[in-house]
């Protein structure tokens, strides 16, 4: 059996002496004299090749085990940088809609460390539907029409009835009425009519596009949680100074469980690019207006339950 080992390699374990508690020195130097006549041309015997196994197998034994991964900039010279790969080592990242619980921090307008929250996989991590999300937006859109527009028939417009001239021998069209569609004043043929722009859609599918929305905004880094929504007073530049501090941030919905306060409510009249909601008004469009998206524990907590929540068939 011939082996064929480089120099290289052989002095990159002589290097290594110095570092490791253990004695290389039970690697056979005749193994590594036939290693260097084997650069020129010759091989080895079978006897010197278990000789050498067995020395390659104890200096494996001394090495130890290591999780580690070494890179040129990590090895602080323990290894030789040639024989380490160049190549950068990338940590895998979450791979979104597979139904995995997400630990998210959890602070306040002052920034406080208030610890860690779980989100719930099967609510803030499903599959992105963008066509249940856009059916959800219309059927929305469709149902917060009011639907008031009116038009009057023929038998509403005020006006005579009267025949305006004879049936014939005057030259002019044939008319029974001056509240016709034709003259100015008259009626509105097939027109609007009070009516509602409903149009229905299944629970499942409404409660499958908040998860989806909800999902987009936490695999986006957009789902901030807090503790609660109090602020000191009244003072509009509490919310606006918080809101400076944040980066790519244009409009920011905030999410309370229960009631929201008074002076939330007053810090916040004032800014159009701040909304406020509770969590059972929390709403698909309302989510896709503002993007960043500010909810408490309770918030997420009651949204969690009512997603939970069986449906009533």
């Amino acid at each position: 059996m011939a082996v064929s080992v480089s120099r290289r390699v052989l002095r990159s374990f002589g290097s290594l002496y110095g570092h490791h508690g253990c004695d290389y020195q039970r690697i056979s130097f005749r193994a590594t004299d036939a290693l260097y006549s084997h650069d020129s041309g010759d091989s080895l015997s079978s006897v010197e090749s278990s000789n050498f196994g067995k020395s390659m197998l104890s200096f494996l034994g001394c090495r130890g085990l290591s999780t580690s991964v070494l890179t040129p900039e990590s090895n602080d010279g323990v290894f030789p940088s040639h024989l380490l790969s160049k190549k950068k080592v990338v940590t895998p990242e979450h791979t979104q809609g597979l139904y995995q619980d997400l630990v998210i921090p959890v602070t306040n307008f002052n920034n406080d460390d208030k610890g860690f929250m779980v989100l719930a996989g099967d609510v803030f991590d499903v599959p992105i539907r963008k066509d249940i999300v856009h059916r959800v937006v219309q059927w929305q859109l469709a149902k917060r029409r009011q639907g008031t527009h009116s038009t009057k028939t023929l038998s509403e417009v005020s006006g005579t009835g009267k025949k305006p001239h004879p049936q014939k021998h005057t030259g002019k069209a044939r008319h029974g009425t001056l509240r016709g569609p034709q003259f100015r004043g008259g009626c509105i043929m097939h027109g609007p009519k009070p009516r509602s722009h409903a149009i229905k859609l299944n629970k499942k599918v409404r409660r499958l596009g908040l998860k989806a929305t909800l999902s987009a905004r936490a695999a986006e880094g957009k789902l901030i949680v807090f503790d609660d929504l109090e602020v000191p007073t009244h003072k509009t530049k509490n919310i606006v100074n918080y809101v400076k501090q944040m980066e790519n941030t244009k409009k920011i919905l905030l999410v309370d469980g229960g009631p929201l306060s008074e002076n939330l409510k007053l810090a916040t009249q004032n800014l159009h690019y701040v909304n406020i909601l509770p969590s059972i008004g929390l709403n698909v469009y309302s989510i896709l207006l503002h993007d960043t998206l500010v909810m408490t524990r309770d918030a997420v907590n009651r949204i969690v339950e009512r997603m939970h929540t069986p449906i009533n068939r």
